[in-house]
């Protein structure tokens, strides 16, 4: 067993095929830029019209129609949430974590689009604003909203841990949309999807490249806001880890709940927006 697991010999040339440099798949300037500069214009006229509190380790859903804003808010204590979204008329079309990373980084900002799952593949929301905008990498190499995790569910927890916990961010969000839809809860999982990690601060390790944790910089007044490009259904975990610096999956942490707030801009500000259609691609087959 031991020598089926030893690692090979280099060959004569590993340094060399280790040299090779590194492409950026999509490189910056790839994509068309959002116009900042006129959603922070229409940003200046916001008018809230709706809020949503979502208590600690459960989940709600919300709306936003296209063209406006809305934001997740920390409101009580430093908190991560675990956001889903879904077109609001198809839930077919959902967040794609895996072409956001790709198409922006690990973790997202003020410019960073939402992108839908195929074959729709088009931006979903821009990020307005972030107020942890100024976190950026820390000695770890962590930085703060990243899609790179899934969202802690129920299944991993008894695979590692041999117990069952229902108050996993995947178990909340699917409640959530379960109540929202009038689906049942089996209904409603299949349509729950990999996340965006707001507040979240997250890296992998240098020596062992292992996804890690830490204590969230996240306080209250703090908020990541979007601008909607298209009708958005919404779904928010307030994770059961808090702010993720010890555990996640248990009740053990201190969480505080979070609040979701949707905002009306002056419409004639956007009037001519490039609002995105589902992507053009025809397969030939």
């Amino acid at each position: 067993m031991t020598d089926r697991i030893r690692r090979p010999a280099e060959p004569a040339d590993a340094a060399e095929r280790r040299s090779k440099k590194p492409v950026v798949v999509y490189p910056n300037g790839t994509l068309a830029a959002p116009d900042l500069a006129r959603l922070g214009k229409a940003r200046e006229t916001l008018e809230k019209i709706d809020e949503v509190i979502v208590p600690p380790r459960d989940g709600r859903t919300f709306t936003v129609p296209r063209g406006h804003f809305f934001r997740v808010v920390s409101i009580e204590g430093p908190q991560v949430g675990d956001l889903n979204l879904w077109n609001a008329h198809d839930l077919n079309e959902r967040f794609f974590s895996g072409k956001t990373r790709a198409l922006h980084a690990t973790h997202v900002s003020v410019g960073d689009r939402l992108w839908s799952t195929l074959p729709s593949l088009r931006p979903m929301a821009t990020i307005t604003h972030d107020t942890l905008g100024w976190y950026g990498w820390d000695d770890d190499g962590a930085g703060v909203h990243d899609v790179i995790g899934t969202r802690c569910d129920p299944y991993t927890n008894r695979l590692l841990s041999g117990g069952d916990y229902h108050n996993c961010c995947h178990s909340n969000l699917c409640r959530a949309l379960s109540s929202a839809r009038g689906m049942s809860f089996k209904e409603a999982e299949p349509h729950v999807h990999d996340v965006l990690n707001v507040f979240m601060c997250t890296g992998f390790t240098k020596d062992t490249h292992q996804y890690f944790m830490k204590a969230s910089p996240v306080r209250p007044g703090d908020y990541l806001e979007f601008f909607a490009e298209i009708d958005l259904l919404g779904a928010l975990s307030a994770c059961p880890g808090g702010d993720c610096g010890s555990s996640h999956s248990s009740d053990v942490a201190a969480c505080y709940p979070l609040k979701v707030e949707v905002f009306r801009p002056d419409r004639d500000l956007l009037s001519d927006w490039p609002f995105p259609d589902r992507n053009g691609y025809v397969s030939p087959v």
